[in-house]
């Protein structure tokens, strides 16, 4: 056989870009993205309570705007 088993080098084109891929988190251009921890992820309530904190900032701005209800 001709292939390498155990080798330094890729065996296929996939797994060369595989073993050459940049980590997307680990990009300078990428901001505000947090690599975390396998299994820890971010709670549900952050995202209702921002739902609603957005939503009671735009009503709050909204009832600024004359000829409303």
């Amino acid at each position: 056989m001709s292939a390498q088993l155990g080798g330094s080098s890729p065996q296929t084109g996939a797994q060369a870009v595989v073993a050459n891929a940049v980590d997307p988190a680990r990009r300078p251009d990428v901001l505000l993205r947090v690599r975390r921890d396998e299994g820890h992820e971010v709670s549900a309530w952050w995202m209702i309570g921002a739902f609603v904190g957005v939503s009671v900032a735009v009503i709050l701005l909204l009832s600024f705007v004359p000829g409303g209800a």
